[in-house]
């Protein structure tokens, strides 16, 4: 079956140079009013262990429909104004949910995000615009206004899914690694060829892996990044010297535990697949669980 032409034109936002300009834009605003990690954190869903924005959605976009369905009856206005207004007020913390989550995409991404945002910025000043009507006792232009609104976000729902499902944006991208690595216990090589305290990059067949040597003691990742892919043997080691060291991928900043693969700061909220180890006359051994 030929891919449709709307995705083909979604596709094509890839390659929108010109959306480059806003996706800084938004992403320096981002940078500085929210200047926690721990905030951060919480607009990324680390503490839900996937991302927020999704989540936050449901609210006003179930409101919106649920308003849409009592216009199209023609049954209780005053419900209907009340889950229009319920809706534009919570879309606010959906946005900024979504707007952190934006500022930790690929170009590619973010260009799309952009669009889906913009469209989201249009939705809501439509359903404010809608219940300012309804309030003024105009009823026919605020469900006129509430129809467009609804169609509108409908749009940039579709561009939320193309970005989460076909551009894999707040996806687990390490979550097929275990499938792809050899199962039982594999070879990485000498102990006495791994650099203490240092982040080593290392290979099992064609699947990479970061390590890290303290004595006798071997912590060894998945060298995917969760977020989006990064290489962690590139990253940052910190707390070389603390019990619980941790990577920073070089991409985006998300920080993982070297023990357990857990994540500690966003944007990334899933783990990443953390491997165990043991050494055997030399050598060091790893194994995934549920491998293959």
């Amino acid at each position: 079956m030929k891919e449709p032409g709307l995705i083909k034109a979604i596709d094509r936002l890839e390659d929108a140079h010109w959306l480059d300009s806003l996706a800084g834009a938004l992403r320096t605003a981002v940078t500085a009013v929210v200047r926690s990690p721990a905030v951060r954190d919480v607009l990324h869903g680390v503490p839900l262990g996937h991302p927020l924005h999704p989540t936050a959605v449901q609210v006003p976009i179930g409101a919106w429909l649920s308003a849409g369905v009592l216009d199209a009856t023609g049954r209780a206005p005053d419900a209907s104004r009340f889950l229009v207004g319920l809706g534009a007020l919570s879309a606010l913390p959906a946005a900024v949910a979504g707007a952190a989550d934006l500022s930790q995409l690929r170009p590619q991404q973010s260009r799309i995000g952009v669009v889906h945002a913009g469209a989201n910025v249009v939705a809501v000043a439509l359903y404010t615009a809608s219940y300012l009507q309804r309030r003024g006792g105009r009823e026919a232009s605020g469900r006129l206004l509430g129809f467009l609104g609804l169609a509108v976000v409908s749009a940039s729902g579709f561009l939320g899914g193309h970005l989460s499902f076909r551009k894999a944006a707040g996806a687990n991208h390490a979550e097929g690694v275990p499938a792809r690595f050899p199962a039982g216990w594999q070879s990485i090589g000498e102990l006495t060829a791994l650099p203490e305290n240092e982040l080593t990059g290392l290979h099992v067949g064609d699947q990479p892996l970061v390590a890290l040597r303290r004595g006798a003691a071997i912590d060894v990742l998945s060298n995917v990044c969760s977020h989006l892919s990064g290489p962690l043997s590139e990253g940052e080691l910190i707390g070389r010297d603390t019990a619980d060291p941790c990577v920073k991928c070089p991409w985006h900043g998300s920080v993982f535990s070297m023990r357990t693969g857990d994540v500690q700061h966003g944007p990334a909220t899933a783990p990443v697949p953390s491997l165990r180890s043991r050494i055997v006359d030399g050598v060091v051994e790893v194994l995934m669980p549920d491998a293959g």
